[in-house]
């Protein structure tokens, strides 16, 4: 078993309930992110961002985890070196979405909630697509 990395002097300036409610809010996100995986429409990078950056404050055990993941590490070191995406996660969010809003279309009881809906992907597709890319 890897011994636990040292604190940090910025992790020992928090109180424990501060800790523990970052850690708590670190681990919702990864749990939701997850489910972004599977579900369409239900965005995974935004919540494994937000789940390392709390765990970065509450826990060097979960973010050196994050860190090392096999999906999750190479989108967290992109994004800590420059805040990049890569071409792949772009395509793939694209397309996600792109199904999402076909589906939200057919299925939306008010018209308005569906363009509500669609127009917020389109704003999240923007800003993504707005993101440099990785070097090579």
């Amino acid at each position: 078993m890897k011994p636990e990395p040292a604190p940090t002097p910025a992790l020992e300036r928090k109180s424990a309930l501060t800790r523990a409610l970052l850690y708590a809010f670190a681990v919702l996100c990864l749990v939701l992110g997850l489910i972004g995986v599977i579900v369409p429409g239900m965005p995974t990078t935004v919540f494994i961002l937000m789940a390392a950056w709390a765990a970065a404050r509450s826990s060097p055990r979960l973010h050196a985890w994050l860190l090392n993941h096999r999906l999750f590490g190479p989108l967290l070191h992109n994004w800590a070196n420059g805040r990049t995406v890569s071409r792949r996660a772009k395509w793939s969010a694209t397309v996600t979405m792109a199904v999402c809003a076909v589906i939200v279309s057919f299925t939306a009881h008010r018209a308005w909630l569906a363009a509500l809906a669609i127009g917020c992907m389109a704003c999240v597709l923007a800003w993504l697509w707005s993101r440099p890319l990785p070097p090579t």
